[in-house]
């Protein structure tokens, strides 16, 4: 079962093989900032409004409350974020 993401008012699923969220933000064509793709700089830093994720990798960079990493979080429920 693959898990629905609500993000720039389009909702997308995430699929296994996309591995972590920011994958399938550009599989989908979403536009999201990012640099090192490993947690370490916080550049795919956005905010969490709704549901769950799990960390594949924990990050090292600096991770606000409601806030993730889309680098290197998956979702384990459906999920609604915003960019930032």
């Amino acid at each position: 079962m693959s898990h629905k993401i609500i993000a720039e008012g389009r909702e997308i699923s995430f699929l296994e093989q996309d591995k972590n969220i920011l994958n399938t933000l550009e599989r989908e064509k979403i536009e999201s900032h990012y640099h090192c793709r490993d947690g370490y700089c916080g550049a795919c830093r956005c905010k969490l409004l709704q549901g769950e994720v799990q960390y594949t990798i924990e990050p090292l960079a600096f991770v606000g409350d409601e806030e993730i990493l889309t680098c290197c979080a998956k979702p384990t429920t459906d999920i609604k974020i915003e960019l930032l």
